[in-house]
């Protein structure tokens, strides 16, 4: 009789965490999550979305590319100038370049520091335009097709 042993593969290494344990793990994530699908639907209904969206990017930055209707303050320039350009009574949203800038996880931590409400957007200015929404650039208007990597293509819902 041969004994084999079977090698965990990494994914289950570590054992998944218990349901209870998860659950209270991605509550706790979307209470500090958006994504750039769910701002962008509830910038385009109808009425007040309820928050104000933040560019924390540099202004060479927001000239290249920028979410129509956001703010735009710099990370840097938060701690003096949020109180003048921000209501506490009202949500922030805090967008930078995209995942792979910790920009907007930093503008978030430096509201929070000053009671503002807030969340990040995950994938930043790069998912707006790669998933097709419309953005403004110093020249004007402007909107890329929605890379099908990271969006639908022939629908306006990707099921999630």
């Amino acid at each position: 009789m041969s004994s084999v042993t079977t090698a965990v593969n990494p994914v289950l290494r570590v054992a998944p965490a218990d349901p209870a344990a998860a659950a209270a793990y991605f509550r706790a994530s979307l209470v500090f999550h958006a994504d750039v699908s769910d701002v962008a639907a509830a910038l385009a209904a109808d009425g007040d979305p309820g928050f104000v969206v933040l560019d924390s990017r540099s202004t060479a930055s927001w000239d290249q590319g920028h979410i129509p209707g956001a703010v735009h303050l710099p990370t840097a320039l938060i701690p003096e100038q949020a109180e003048q350009l921000l209501d506490k009574s009202v949500p922030v949203v805090t967008y930078c370049w995209g995942p792979g800038c910790n920009g907007a996880t930093r503008a978030a931590l430096a509201l929070a520091e000053l009671g503002f409400q807030v969340k990040e957007m995950l994938g930043g200015f790069e998912y707006w335009a790669r998933e097709g929404f419309a953005y403004e650039t110093w020249q004007g208007p402007a909107r890329g097709a929605a890379d099908p990597l990271t969006a639908p293509v022939d629908s306006e819902d990707c099921g999630c």
